[in-house]
């Protein structure tokens, strides 16, 4: 697979109201900053809110490809937005549940879901079809609904 390659949105999937997109990103460290581009092509959230949300969906797809998906897994990405509310969601195949955790003060990993606690204005972990678990995080946001 090229991870170089521009993302393709073949399999790109939306509402006709236009509420939600969902798409699939291969299991390298390239995918954070693709659902990043996702989130601003298709959502566009300004601002404060933009930012907070890119830093959530990047701590969620960042724990699921360190931590819960399987070398070769895909992971999918939703983005729900409607009626004032930004809900992101990441599954992977992966059996293990997040937990936060009480880093020491040189160690360089495990703030990302005391940052998710922080920021989002709710957060969880779901069962998904098939293997795996579905980590969300909800945010308020302005607007309500998805960009072209």
């Amino acid at each position: 697979m090229n991870h170089d390659a521009p993302m393709k949105h073949d399999d790109e999937q939306r509402d006709p109201q236009g509420r939600y997109v969902t798409f699939r990103l291969p299991s390298h460290p390239r995918s954070v900053g693709r659902a990043r581009e996702v989130l601003h092509t298709r959502i566009g959230l300004p601002g404060d809110p933009g930012e907070t949300a890119a830093l959530l969906l990047s701590e969620l797809v960042t724990n699921a490809l360190r931590h819960g998906s399987p070398p070769g897994r895909e992971i999918a990405v939703t983005l729900y937005h409607a009626e004032g509310l930004l809900r992101v969601e990441v599954e992977d195949a992966g059996d293990r549940l997040p937990r936060p955790r009480v880093p020491g003060t040189d160690d360089e990993c495990g703030r990302g879901l005391a940052l998710v606690a922080a920021l989002a204005d709710d957060w969880g972990v779901a069962p998904r079809r098939g293997p795996g678990k579905r980590v969300w995080a909800l945010l308020k946001v302005p607007g309500g609904g998805t960009r072209g």
